[in-house]
């Protein structure tokens, strides 16, 4: 398996748009089509990750009032390259800075686009109002505006894109890399 470089940034930040859109757009669930985006365009693998990311889609267990899924699925693939180990998990400093100067690169992004990274005020931003997704009800009003069919497609989209970006702007190159060869060795 080749390294990625860095003259790549803008192939792979493209392609990860185009594969979190089509999964999002197929599977849905933003947190876990986030980390299937990125997954397939880094070709790195965390199947325990990926399961745990379950609960995350729909703001939180589709209550809509914490993280964007897909915001969370980022910020899941920077802990992966930049996160505190648990063979390191004391209080001085470690990775955990990196990672949360990372994450915060890629919340200003997510603020930048939607002006916050909560799902309901996302959707507010977007659909016009927020929608409880676990009332059938109002998960089809949300459907009826284009919620599963192209809005969260996009963010998905939009937030596989630019984790991408974040891991080229932040330097996590190389812990990328090394964890695409650790994989491929196992």
């Amino acid at each position: 398996m080749k390294d990625i470089t860095p003259d790549q940034k803008e192939e792979l930040a493209q392609k990860a748009y185009d594969a979190g859109y089509r999964y999002q757009l197929e599977k849905r669930c933003c947190s876990q089509t986030s980390l299937a985006g990125l997954f397939e365009v880094l070709e790195i693998q965390a199947p325990e990750v990926f399961k745990a990311a379950t609960g995350l889609a729909g703001g939180g267990a589709l209550f809509g009032d914490a993280g964007c899924g897909a915001y969370d699925g980022g910020l899941m693939i920077i802990g992966l390259l930049k996160g505190r180990a648990w063979d390191n998990f004391v209080v001085e400093e470690t990775n955990r800075f990196k990672c949360f100067e990372a994450g915060r690169a890629l919340h200003r992004k997510f603020i930048d686009e939607y002006g916050t990274v909560i799902c309901r005020d996302i959707q507010t931003n977007v659909l016009g109002r927020p929608f409880f997704l676990s009332d059938k009800d109002d998960y089809a009003k949300a459907d009826a505006l284009g919620n599963h069919s192209s809005v969260s497609p996009e963010v998905v989209a939009k937030a596989c894109k630019w984790t991408v970006e974040v891991i080229f702007e932040q330097g996590l190159l190389g812990e990328l890399n090394e964890l695409r060869r650790r994989q491929a060795k196992s």
